[in-house]
């Protein structure tokens, strides 16, 4: 009995022409309508792996991990120099979902730049800013600002060190002015001090201290004072109504404590309050 085959059917050409044309793997030379660029590694018609893209319009360029379409892992953005005539390196760090996300070094001038965590674009977590008029600022970050503890040390070598908020000094805070052997401890607003203490500090070695020592504090009448004090706290305990049964109470012992700064010492009494049993 005679066997009978069918030939293959033919696919259309555009069939072939469009498993030709899918992107997959390794390719060369890639040009979008609007004259971006990209060579590298493709996974279902979307940039996947490593790559470089190149926007024409601003020149930039992207050397790097790209994810489905995105730039995520590791990868450097750079941007041309008209003046030097080279390109001049932006971004190097992490990418997460086309933004900057993780750790990277962000450079915004040729003395300037934030090496540091990021989160969606912005600075966010620890790191370390370099300004160019030569101050330093380092510890937390918040929705790109300085917000939380931190250290700014400025050109002169006078440091703040405490906390933020905004981008401002917020909270209670210790400036060194080590120019002048001076050390200010207190509470801050808005980059504004409200409140605190002047110490020396390390006065001897400033370059250019003050003309003359913070005088050292005494209590005229420390026994006066502690008589006084200890008057009115027996009138709170007195009962509001006679008769009344008082509670037995134990007294904890007044302690002295002692705090030095530099040169100057300074004498606190501090009192308790009494503890019922």
């Amino acid at each position: 009995m005679p066997i009978s085959k069918c030939p293959p059917k033919s696919q259309p050409p555009w069939k072939e022409w469009d498993q030709k044309a899918q992107k997959n793997g390794l390719r060369h030379q890639v040009h979008a309508v609007n004259g971006d660029c990209y060579v590298g590694e493709w996974k279902d018609n979307m940039k996947h792996g490593k790559g470089t893209q190149i926007w024409k319009k601003k020149g930039t360029i992207y050397e790097g991990d790209w994810k489905f379409g995105k730039r995520d892992g590791y990868g450097t953005l750079s941007r041309p120099d008209k003046e030097k005539g080279k390109y001049r390196k932006v971004y190097s760090g992490w990418w997460k979902g086309d933004k900057k996300s993780g750790y990277g070094i962000q450079f915004y001038g040729p003395n300037e730049y934030y090496e540091g965590e990021w989160c969606s674009d912005q600075r966010c977590g620890w790191g370390r800013m370099y300004y160019s008029n030569g101050d330093i600022y380092e510890g937390q970050w918040w929705n790109d600002k300085p917000d939380g503890e931190g250290m700014q040390r400025l050109k002169n070598g006078n440091r703040y060190e405490g906390y933020w908020q905004g981008g401002l000094k917020n909270g209670p805070g210790r400036f060194f002015h080590l120019d002048h052997g001076q050390l200010f401890e207190g509470f801050w607003v808005d980059n504004i001090a409200k409140c605190g203490t002047m110490t020396d500090f390390g006065r001897d070695e400033a370059p250019e201290p003050t003309q003359f020592p913070i005088p050292q504090i005494k209590v005229v009448d420390p026994d006066g004072v502690l008589e006084e004090a200890l008057a009115m706290v027996k009138k709170k305990e007195e009962p509001s109504e006679a008769g009344t049964k008082r509670s037995r109470r134990t007294r904890r012992p007044i302690p002295e404590t002692l705090r030095a700064s530099g040169e100057n010492q300074v004498h606190i009494i501090q009192l308790l309050k009494p503890v019922e049993e």
